[in-house]
This record gives C-alpha cells, structure tokens and sequence, in this order.
C-alpha cells in the first residue's frame, strides 16, 4: 500500500517581551474570524524559518528583529486548521526589535475599525495576567503556559 507523502503548514511566530513583562499580541481579522495570536505567519516556498521570521516582520512591524533564539516547535501532531490533510508545524523565536517600535501598539483589543479580512492591530498584554484562553489557536495556549515558565526561571 503506497503512503500519501505529509503535508505541512510552517508557521513561524516572535515572542517579544518588554521591560515590563508583557507580551506583544497580534488581534486579527481573517478568514471570517476574530484571532489573537503571538506576530508571525506562514513559511513560504524557498524561506528558512528565520527569512520567513524576518519577513513577517517588515511585513507586519515594518520593522527588523534581533537577539533571535529559538524557543519552542512543536513536537507533537496538530492538524492545520484551514488546509485539508496538513499538519501543523510551529515554531516560536524568543525576539526583540533592532530599534525603537515604531508602530501604532493599542492597549485594546482588536483595535481596528470593523471586521474586514485582513484588518490586525498589535497590543501588549501583561504576560501574568494572561490566560491560555485568551489565545486562539492551541499551540499558542501551549507556548503562553512554557513562556510564563521561562519568566519564572524554570526551565
């Protein structure tokens, strides 16, 4: 019996922490649907994971990363939410901005008028105050609960 080759979505995300211990959030409107999620997106054909972190930046931030560490990919299978028969690869980068943010960051939720595909805004979200559910999609919810870990020192 022949095996279908596996297809993946990668996605590649920044967690970016202030000096005042908070969380840099992306809410978004896509696909019909109100999201909030750590920045970044999918890898396209021809990228490494750093291109693509670096990438999503500008596109994003209009801005470039630094002090760049791998923190977490998942190590487990989770289907991908929009594609048919694709597995989801995530993986998460420890990241901090090369200069000053010069980016609109709210303190409000979805701060942006109506729900039209595309429309994001970016806010800080106190790391101690937040809750998995506050997250959208559960690979974030995992890596909010291993980042609050790395804050507290463990591992």
């Amino acid at each position: 019996m022949l095996q279908q080759p596996v297809k993946y979505v990668v996605r590649v995300y920044a967690l970016i922490l202030n000096d005042r211990q908070e969380v840099l959030l992306s809410d978004e409107y896509q696909m019909g649907m109100k999201m909030v999620k750590f920045p970044g997106g999918g890898m396209e054909y021809g990228e490494g994971t750093l291109d693509c972190l670096q990438r999503e930046a500008r596109e994003e931030f209009g801005q470039e990363l630094t002090r760049i560490r791998h923190f977490y990919t998942t190590d487990y299978y989770q289907k991908a939410l929009f594609y048919e028969d694709h597995q989801l690869l995530s993986i998460y980068y420890l990241a901090g901005f090369r200069e000053k943010i010069s980016f609109p960051v709210s303190r409000k939720a979805f701060d942006f008028p109506g729900p039209v595909n595309g429309n994001q805004s970016f806010r800080w979200a106190p790391l101690h105050e937040l809750k998995e559910d506050d997250l959208t999609f559960p690979v974030d919810r995992l890596v909010l609960g291993k980042l609050k870990e790395y804050v507290k020192g463990g591992d």
